[in-house]
């Protein structure tokens, strides 16, 4: 495998298929790598532009004086193979193919003229047909969707790779509206040279990732796939969604990336043996995602739950319970330190219901006392935010205890914009906060699972 190193850490990229034409995709591409402050030369290629975003033109890749990492081709499919081989003449060693008309389109044979030049002149080639890669770190931005229709996260553990653009456009921009930094981002389409086998070899080894996250509508080769995620469950997590489980999804992932989805029973099998983390929407995907990239491991399956609402307890009971967790049970000194500071009508049990005039105060004292009881492995604490008694400085008393790391610590908030704008706050500040039991339980579940294994590995 070529390394991928000059597609996502280059030192020098050239756009082919630049445009002066604002809202065209070779326009977006030279003005994102402009706005994200690429610290390397940026030389756009376009034979009838003498300028794009001040930047000079130029009329090939072969006409450019310096040294070229990386191009990203965004030009007609049947123009891509001369590109491509002009990039290899030119010593280029990364390149992204945005551009589509290849396999997917019925064009195998366009597609593998492709895998011939970059075979040849060794280029790491990710594509066709895909969105493009993202790495904060070395401000590589080669999506080509402009930024105010779409955000980037910032600088942080989770790397994506996906074979949909579609789904990636959205992963990007819900990442950057919860606040959830990423190491590196990846599109990687029709996956003719470099496949999903290669991206998680690569990241494997990647010191700025800590969790993966995958998207995958099929594998191209499925020994390697099963081999290398059998080693990569024991260093990191790696979250797996697969679309295409359906007859009619097995077509449409076919006529979208040209991948053979095959047998979902097959592929659950595979998650199940190499203690893949399975995503069953992209609901799950999230927030799989945010509390295996906040939350310390856990191998404990004990439960408190602290609540001003009862009805929310008793349903955060239920789904905990669904998921194979337990309630802990108090010990005497944690009854003994609650029986002292709350009021009488808050009883000494778990769920641990502190009723509808609970503030701020009282959350820290319940959660201080919780989290200290060795009998206790997690906190739910369930915020409802509605009460008159209930402001934003609970959500400091939530962050430092996360913050402390010894026992995983998530939130359930639902509501209106007032609760929304809270559970945001705890997002950003590395807090998992879940619009349900049920989606909390069975994230918890997960983390509990992988804590497992790993502890045994």
């Amino acid at each position: 495998m070529q390394s991928l190193k000059p597609v996502f850490e280059p030192k020098s990229i050239a756009v082919i298929g630049a445009s002066r034409e604002p809202g065209k995709i070779g326009n977006v591409l030279v003005k994102n790598l402009v706005d994200s402050n690429f610290p390397g030369p940026v030389y756009p290629v376009n034979p009838s532009a003498d300028e794009v975003h001040g930047l000079k033109c130029f009329k090939s890749v072969l006409a450019i004086p310096g040294k070229v990492e990386c191009a990203v081709i965004a030009i007609r499919a049947g123009l891509v193979p001369k590109a491509l081989a002009e990039c290899g003449r030119k010593g280029v060693k990364g390149a992204i193919v945005i551009s589509g008309g290849f396999s997917e389109a019925g064009e195998e044979a366009l597609e593998n003229g492709l895998v011939r030049i970059s075979r040849r002149h060794g280029i790491a080639l990710i594509g066709p047909n895909c969105l493009g890669v993202v790495n904060p770190a070395a401000k590589m931005d080669s999506i080509f969707l402009p930024t105010y229709k779409m955000g980037r996260p910032t600088q942080g553990g989770i790397a994506f790779v996906t074979q949909s653009g579609a789904v990636g456009s959205m992963v990007l921009d819900v990442v950057a509206r919860e606040g959830f930094g990423i190491s590196k981002f990846v599109s990687y389409g029709n996956a003719a040279a470099i496949d999903e086998t290669d991206l998680l070899r690569y990241l494997m080894n990647d010191r700025e990732t800590n969790i993966i996250v995958l998207y995958i509508e099929g594998v191209k080769r499925g020994r390697e796939f099963y081999d290398l995620t059998k080693r990569l469950a024991k260093k990191k997590p790696l979250v797996v969604l697969k679309a295409g489980v359906t007859e009619k999804g097995i077509a449409a992932a076919l006529s979208h990336t040209a991948s053979l989805a095959g047998s979902d029973a097959a592929y659950r099998a595979v998650f199940r043996q190499n203690h893949l983390i399975e995503a069953k929407s992209l609901d799950d995907m999230f927030d799989y995602a945010k509390i295996f990239t906040t939350q310390p491991k856990c191998a404990g399956d004990r439960v408190a739950v602290v609540t001003n609402g009862g009805g929310m307890g008793v349903l955060a009971a239920d789904a905990l319970e669904g998921e194979g967790l337990k309630l802990a049970e108090f010990s005497r000194e944690t009854r003994k330190a609650l029986r002292a500071c709350m009021p009488e009508l808050v009883k000494d049990e778990n769920p641990l219901d502190l009723v509808g005039d609970a503030d701020a105060s009282r959350f820290s004292d319940a959660i201080r006392i919780a989290s200290s009881d060795p009998g206790v492995d997690a906190l739910a604490v369930i915020t409802l935010f509605q009460t008159a008694s209930l402001d934003s400085r609970v959500v400091d008393v939530i962050i430092n205890a996360s913050a402390r790391k010894r026992k995983p610590v998530i939130n359930i908030t639902l509501g209106g914009e007032y609760s929304e704008m809270q559970r945001r706050a705890l997002e950003s500040s590395g807090v998992p906060s879940f619009s349900s039991p049920t989606s909390a339980a069975r994230s918890l579940a997960k983390l509990v699972e992988y804590s497992r294994f790993t502890k045994k590995a």
